[in-house]
């Protein structure tokens, strides 16, 4: 990765004169210190007794053609994330922490300029083959080399050396920066046997679709499938993590079962009628209308509404600002008065939903009120180079009456249309020369659609354009990955705190990554990301310089935000049971059991 001479200039000053300190420990905090200390004996969200047994099925939609995650082509079975085992796991009821797996301790400079992780002697792979620090790196190897552009752009400059087969190191290429290392934290282990025979022969292409399953090492492998129709994993009996703290009391079911659906439609017609076990629904309308019937009334299944805290992803309609349309913030401002959120919360979503307004929802990253005088300093050198309202009001999304009038947002809309060269003529808003404004909202569901529809009304009522484009998943992804888009809908990743990661999202560095959806480049935005990446570890800092981003994203106006529940909309087979405490940032499926 590159370092700007600003970042080491201003925000780093004398790093280069600190000596690193070596830290030893078995578990790792990104902000303060893990909840559970040395002598535990499980997370206190599982049943540490919990039975062993019995079965789960699950839904998946559209289908698959490939058992690697990891090909660069292909669509990869559902339930993939069981093959593999990762060095770390994260605690599913703390932010940033993780707790020993493959590894069971690690050494780290403080300044994150290297990391050493120890080997458990007992971890094996799902045929019992022993996994060492050469499985490690081959790992970090084929994925650099082989694996998604996004891996290599991350890892860019880090080595990787075996120092004996129980301990593997990584030099890291960005010294103050804990990112690179906690994604290591993370790293699955692939067992080089299974890819690499005894001659050092590929026995697979990495970047391509695999046909058949991998030899993993995680707690469940795939004994059945039939492509498109259905997959079926089994729990590895003797699964060598089992009696970890980090392990006990999760993975209960003996096999789950993914039975694959034409689409959602289909899918929740056959979980009303038994045919499988679990649903998490994310349509306000079914949830609203249609979780009803004999199954219900028996009680052989069961609906639940689960509140929770959980940080969410924001989700808004993205304007690609590479496109020059989007490319004026008055235009981009201006579309965002066309959502009547509140009409459509009434009458398509039953008033289930809250209005998005962060980039931090759901944290105390987000900004609220006017700055504080800690973001005032973080502001101060960007101040020419943000919207003036960062620093005069709070960002808001418009509002409506739920009335369906939307006149006097559209007023203001109209305004800065007209600042930036456009004019209603004849009922159609144009520019200069005449063209009408248009543009496509690219979409790949049914339900996206129904969404689609009402905003795309408000648009023509003034003279715009909006086409609602569907394409299949895989056109989708081609023209996502190609920047071949106006508008798309984006669900974005959920940062508890402010993470180095954010750089994928918004870095100008990665204008190239499908993770960087509006095309953002900017200068502002680039320092503010640059400033939070140099204070990890910082609380303080990073609630200034986290709601600081927040502010000018959010008043930047990349897209028109939508609309967050706080709530899990679950329904589940009456066979379950599950642990009286629910982990802080999930569901917890993974610790249920059969009764």
């Amino acid at each position: 990765m590159k370092k700007t001479a600003f970042i080491l200039a201003v925000l780093l000053p004398g790093l280069a004169a600190v000596h690193a300190k070596t830290i030893t420990a078995s578990s790792f905090a990104v902000l303060g210190s893990p909840k559970y200390t040395a002598d535990w004996t499980h997370f206190d969200y599982v049943n540490p007794a919990a039975p062993k047994g019995g079965s789960i099925t699950l839904a998946a939609t559209g289908s698959y053609d490939n058992f690697h995650r990891y090909a660069l082509r292909g669509h990869c079975a559902a339930g993939s994330e069981y093959f593999y085992d990762t060095l770390l796991t994260q605690s599913e009821d703390e932010s940033g922490v993780y707790y020993p797996l493959i590894a069971e301790k690690i050494e780290y400079e403080d300044d994150f300029s290297s990391i050493i992780f120890h080997i458990n002697p007992l971890c094996r792979d799902q045929e019992g083959g022993p996994l060492t620090a050469e499985d490690v790196a081959f790992t970090f190897t084929v994925l650099y080399e082989k694996g998604v552009p996004q891996f290599r752009a991350s890892y860019e400059g880090v080595t990787v050396t075996v120092l004996d087969p129980r301990r593997v190191r990584f030099d890291l290429s960005e010294s103050g920066n804990s990112d690179q290392m906690t994604g290591l934290l993370s790293l699955p282990v692939f067992a080089k046997r299974d890819w690499v025979d005894d001659a050092g022969n590929e026995r697979y292409n990495f970047s391509e679709p695999r046909l058949e399953p991998p030899l993993g090492t995680g707690p469940y492998r795939v004994t059945s499938w039939a492509m498109g129709q259905r997959l079926i994993l089994s729990r590895i009996p003797d699964y060598w993590a089992a009696g970890l703290p980090s392990r006990k009391g999760y993975f209960n079911f003996d096999t789950i079962r993914y039975d694959y659906y034409r689409d959602e439609g289909v899918a929740f017609e056959a979980f009303k009628a038994g045919e499988y076990d679990f649903r998490q629904e994310n349509s306000a309308r079914r949830w609203a209308l249609e979780y009803r019937g004999k199954l219900f009334d028996s009680g052989r299944l069961v609906r639940e509404e689960v509140s929770h805290d959980v940080p969410q992803g924001a989700q808004y309609l993205a304007f690609n600002t590479q496109r020059p349309l989007f490319a004026d913030r008055r235009v981009r401002t201006a579309f965002t008065y066309f959502m009547d959120f509140e009409w459509m919360n009434k009458n398509l979503f039953y008033g289930q939903y809250a209005r998005m307004r962060s980039y931090f929802e759901n944290t105390e990253y987000a900004a609220v009120g006017l700055p504080g005088a800690d973001e005032l300093r973080a502001l101060q050198p960007i101040r020419d180079k943000v919207p003036p309202e960062v620093f005069t009001a709070e960002f808001q999304p418009p509002e409506n009456t739920g009335t369906g009038d939307i006149r006097a947002n559209v007023r203001k809309a109209v305004a800065l249309l007209k600042e930036a060269g456009w004019e209603l003529k004849a009922g159609k808003m144009v520019d200069q020369t005449g063209r009408q404004c248009s543009f496509e909202l690219l979409i790949y569901s049914t339900s996206s659609e129904r969404i689609a529809i009402p905003i795309q009304r408000n648009f023509a009522r003034y003279g715009i354009e909006m086409r609602i484009r569907m394409v299949d998943v895989s056109q989708y992804v081609n023209r996502l990955r190609s920047r071949d888009f106006d508008v798309v809908n984006e669900v974005g990743s959920a940062f508890a705190y402010p993470s180095p990661s954010l750089r994928y999202l918004w870095h100008s560095a990665y204008i190239d990554s499908t993770w960087n959806t509006p095309g953002v480049m900017d200068e502002a935005v680039d320092y503010l990301v640059d400033g939070i990446v140099a204070r990890q570890g910082d609380k303080d800092a990073l609630l200034a310089w986290g709601r600081a981003l927040d502010r000018v994203l959010t008043w930047n106006n990349y897209g028109i935000f939508e609309w967050h529940s706080s709530t899990f909309r679950l329904a589940y087979s009456s066979k379950f049971a599950k642990p009286p405490v629910r982990p802080r940032y999930s569901v917890g499926l993974e610790t249920w059991w059969v009764k």
